[in-house]
C-alpha cells in the first residue's frame, strides 16, 4: 500500500496544474487504467507526436483501477469468439509479460469455480467448454477430492480448475503505465474537470501555428489546452463526456456499488487462491466469491446494489444529479423489474452481513460470522442501453459537426477492463490512428 501511495505521489508530483498549457497533437482525458493503457500505447507508437493526459482528481487511477477485487481474469465466462474473450485472453497474457518485464509482484495463485449442488454441474461443464474455446491456459475440470487438494476448506462436488487466474495490485500496475507515458515524453496534468470540448475560430494566444490547434478542452476552473485530436476514456463519467460534445446520451452509465467483507487475519488459512460461484445465467453479476489479495487479506463478496453516487463508496454517499439520472432512465427501471428479487436480495445481504456469510459458508463451511469484518467497496460503470440490457462490448463515439471528426470517446471498455488494459490499449489506439490518420 505505501509503494502505491509513493508511486502516486511522485506521480503527482511532476504533473502540471498551471493554465498556461501548450498546445498538443492528442489530449488523453481520464487517467483511469484504461485511459493510462491507452495513452502509452498511442506515444510509443508515435513518439513524434506530443501528448497529453488530463485527469480531474488530484492522483491518477483514483476510482475503478484503484477499487477492484485485483484479479488477473483468465477468459473463462465470455462468449467464445466475441471481442471480450479476445481481449481478455489476450490481456491477461500482456499483464503477466508487463509485470515480469517491469519487476512488479503479482501471484498466479488460480482460481476454482465451484459447483455446490447438482443443477450446477452443467453449467460448470458448458463454462468448461467455453474455456476450452477461448483457448483459456490449463483448464481442467476436478471432483470433490481435487477441490480439497487445492483448497483444504473447500467443499463442493465438482471445479473447474484455472490455474493461469492469478492476483496483482491493478493500481499499482495502473501507475507504471502512467510513469511509462511520461518517460516516453507525455505530459500529465491532475485536477483539470473537463467541462467542455469545442472547436475554435482562433489560435492560442501568441501562437503562430494558424489553426493546427483546432480543438479546445476547458476545464471547471477555466484553464483551457489546445489541441488536434481528442480521446475520452472517462469510466463513470463517459456518458457525460461524450454529451458535451455532442453525442447522445446512451448508453447510460450506471453505478452498481460492490461491498467487500474481509476476512480477519486470523482466518486467511481458509482461502488459498480464488474461489468463485458458478454464474447464474438468470442475474446480471458473478455472485459472491473468495479473493486473495497481493497484501495478503482476503477480500470475500461484492454484492452488487445500484449506487445514489457515481463515485460513492460508502452506504450512504448520495448525489442528487447522479441518483436522478439513474432512476429516471427507462433502461435501469426495466432491468430493475426484470431483476426485484435479485436487487432486494442483494440489497438485504448488504444490510445483514450474516446473510452474506450463510451463501459464503456453501463453499467455506467453517466461515463463521464472527470470521469477516466489514471492508472496502467500488464502483463499477455500468454501461445499459433504453431496453435495460447490459452493454458489454465497446462502444465508441464521436460527436456532431467537425468536433465529431475529431473526437473519439471511450464510452465502454469490455469487463475485464483491468485485465484486459494492454489489449484495450491496443484496439482503442488502432481505433485513434484509423479515425484520425495519424
Amino acid at each position: 500500500a505505501n509503494k502505491v501511495r509513493d508511486d502516486a505521489l511522485s506521480v503527482a508530483a511532476r504533473c502540471k496544474t498551471s493554465s498556461s498549457l501548450a498546445a498538443y497533437d492528442v489530449a488523453v482525458v481520464g487517467a483511469g487504467i484504461v485511459g493510462l493503457a491507452t495513452a502509452r500505447e498511442l506515444i510509443l507508437r508515435h513518439p513524434s507526436l506530443s501528448f497529453i493526459l488530463l485527469e480531474k482528481e488530484k492522483e491518477l487511477a483514483a476510482h475503478q483501477s484503484g477499487h477492484n477485487s485485483g484479479v488477473i481474469h483468465s477468459g473463462i465466462y465470455y462468449t467464445p469468439g466475441s471481442l471480450k474473450a479476445r481481449l481478455c485472453v489476450r490481456g491477461a497474457t500482456l499483464a503477466y509479460e508487463y509485470c515480469e518485464k517491469k519487476g512488479l509482484p503479482y501471484n498466479r495463485c488460480g482460481k476454482l469455480i465451484v459447483a455446490v449442488e447438482q443443477e450446477e454441474i452443467p453449467r460448470l461443464k458448458a463454462l468448461y467448454e467455453r474455456g476450452l474455446k477461448n483457448n483459456v491456459r490449463d483448464l481442467s475440470v476436478v471432483d470433490a477430492k481435487g477441490i480439497r487438494e487445492r483448497e483444504p476448506y473447500c467443499r463442493g462436488i465438482m471445479a473447474l480448475d484455472s490455474p493461469y487466474t492469478g492476483i496483482v495490485d491493478w493500481r499499482m500496475v495502473a501507475l507504471r503505465y502512467g510513469t511509462d507515458f511520461e518517460e516516453a515524453g507525455g505530459s500529465v496534468v491532475t485536477e483539470y474537470e473537463v467541462n467542455d470540448i469545442s472547436m475554435v475560430k482562433e489560435s492560442p494566444a501568441g501562437s503562430t501555428e494558424g489553426m493546427n490547434y483546432p480543438i479546445a478542452i476547458r476545464d471547471t476552473k477555466g484553464n483551457e489546452v489546445r489541441c488536434r485530436y481528442v480521446l475520452t476514456c472517462g469510466g463513470l463519467y463517459s456518458d457525460r463526456l461524450s454529451q458535451i460534445s455532442g453525442c447522445s446520451r446512451e448508453p447510460r452509465i450506471v453505478p452498481f456499488r460492490g461491498d467487500y467483507l474481509v476476512l480477519k487475519p486470523e482466518k486467511h488459512y481458509l482461502v488459498k487462491g480464488n474461489i468463485y460461484p458458478v454464474p447464474d445465467p438468470r442475474f446480471p453479476f458473478l455472485g459472491v466469491h473468495f479473493t486473495p489479495r497481493m497484501d495478503g487479506s482476503v477480500w470475500l463478496g461484492p454484492n452488487a446494489v445500484l449506487a445514489f453516487k457515481r463515485e460513492g463508496y460508502k452506504v450512504y454517499d448520495f448525489n442528487i444529479r447522479d441518483f436522478a439520472d439513474a432512476l429516471s432512465f427507462r433502461g435501469l427501471q426495466k432491468l430493475v423489474m426484470r431483476n426485484i428479487t435479485y436487487g432486494i436480495g442483494e440489497m438485504y445481504r448488504g444490510v445483514f452481513i450474516g446473510a452474506q456469510v450463510k451463501i459464503l459458508q456453501k463453499y467455506i463451511p467453517e466461515l463463521s460470522l464472527s470470521d469477516v469484518l466489514r471492508g472496502p467497496a467500488g464502483v463499477r460503470a455500468q454501461a445499459l442501453d433504453r431496453d435495460g440490457n447490459l452493454v458489454d462490448d465497446f462502444v465508441f463515439d464521436g460527436g456532431v459537426g467537425d468536433v465529431g471528426s475529431r473526437v473519439l470517446h471511450v464510452r465502454n471498455a469490455p469487463s475485464p477492463a483491468a485485465t484486459s488494459s494492454l489489449a484495450i490499449a491496443e484496439m482503442v489506439a488502432d481505433e485513434v490512428e484509423s479515425r484520425f490518420s495519424l
